[in-house]
């Protein structure tokens, strides 16, 4: 490279990723296949518009790489073409997201989320989000007592506010969400149910996590967390005679977007290729394996888990309280950082702190199982931290 500078820089991450244990929940290593696609030729092409619906030419190959990305997407998760659409342009998960709304919800209408403070994202209506500015939250959270999802005030809300649409996902949840309860509630009040698989899509394509798909009207997901992918972000629409799928895309462009990365939608389809392989259901597997394996022991040692434990690839930690010294999420998150185990700061139900210094850690398995590790290292692991955090 003739940038010295930015090759220094990319040596210097590089050297750095090796380096640290990632415990981020929502980071993971790309396969180096995924790399040369994403850092190929194709970027150099502009394809504004859907297949064999282009507003340039020279768009052939573009049109079979996209068909190959939504062929592959739609036999991962065992979706039928004839009942689910997907959209595979969307940059990643937050405009994917928002180009629902923007579909299929008017401009403040009712966008019913799990709020921030209980694990959901700034996308599912945050009032710092764009999302919380053009549309309304109604939010739901989770019990106080067992820090889960309490299905019946869940409901008790949905029918008194009829909101437009239902979003069922999580960004910091550590539990399986019942979808077809979600669906019974959307039902209920004759809202759109939207689940943003974003964090559990791997472990759902890998057959560790149940699917969404048959209680959804639309899911979206990145592609980067557990499916083990480049950023990215899909957007699966049920073919009905709502057009949601069509109202998707054309939300996705010309609504929010130009001409679509090429570069990245043939990455995402390699990613999804290689999460077809038998491999790759091992590898979800593992994931859990290791989230509970680690939450375990660090229950053993005195730190108090959010919900208790964890069902998925996530854990929160609410260091605030699990030590005499009371250490702070930021605090936490800087002492493991500077012993090379990377977290996030992450706020826990019913916080009494902000998110800029709040009382947990999220910890996440997905990128250290790509790595290889097992049962056995996510006890080192958990040993590690407890001696860090209680210096």
């Amino acid at each position: 490279m003739k940038d010295k500078q930015i090759e220094n820089l990319i040596k210097a991450e590089e050297k750095r990723q090796k380096s640290v244990v990632n415990l981020t929940a929502s980071e993971n290593y790309v396969s180096k296949d995924v790399l040369m696609a994403l850092g190929s030729i194709l970027t150099n092409k502009y394809a504004e518009g859907y297949s064999v619906q282009r507003y340039y030419y020279g768009t052939d190959i573009s049109d079979q790489i996209e068909n190959l990305c939504q062929e592959r997407a739609l036999k991962l998760f065992k979706l039928k073409k004839a009942e689910w659409a997907v959209n595979v342009q969307a940059l990643s998960g937050s405009p994917a997201n928002l180009a629902v709304y923007l579909g299929l919800v008017e401009k403040g209408g009712k966008i019913m989320g799990m709020a921030l403070s209980s694990g959901g994202h700034l996308t599912h209506g945050h009032k710092v989000s764009v999302t919380g500015k053009f549309w309304q939250q109604i939010p739901y959270g989770v019990d106080k007592e067992t820090e889960e999802l309490d299905y019946e005030v869940i409901k008790r809300i949905a029918v008194k506010e009829k909101p437009d649409i239902i979003v069922a996902g999580f960004t910091a949840y550590p539990r399986k969400i019942d979808w077809a309860k979600f669906r019974e509630i959307a039902d209920s009040c004759g809202a759109i149910l939207m689940v943003d698989m974003s964090h559990i899509a791997g472990l759902a394509a890998g057959g560790a996590h149940p699917s969404p798909f048959p209680f959804a009207d639309i899911v979206t997901t990145t592609t980067h967390k557990t499916l083990r992918g480049p950023r990215a972000g899909l957007i699966f629409s049920r073919i009905d005679n709502r057009e949601l799928n069509k109202k998707i895309d054309k939300a996705v462009f010309p609504g929010l977007q130009g001409g679509p990365h090429l570069n990245q939608i043939a990455a995402v389809a390699v990613a999804l290729d290689e999460a077809m392989k038998p491999e790759f259901k091992i590898y979800a597997k593992q994931v859990i394996k290791n989230a509970k394996t680690l939450a375990g022991e660090l229950k053993k040692k005195g730190w108090r888990l959010v919900s208790g434990g964890t069902d998925n690839h996530l854990l929160l930690i609410d260091v605030a309280s699990s030590t005499d010294n009371k250490i702070t999420g930021k605090m936490a998150g800087e002492r493991l950082e500077k012993e090379g185990i990377i977290v996030n700061k992450n706020t826990i139900p019913f916080d009494t702190r902000t998110p800029v210094d709040p009382s947990g850690i999220r910890l996440g398995t997905a990128a250290e199982t790509t790595r290889g590790k097992k049962e056995k290292d996510m006890i080192k692991i958990a040993e590690r931290i407890d001696k860090i955090l209680r210096k």
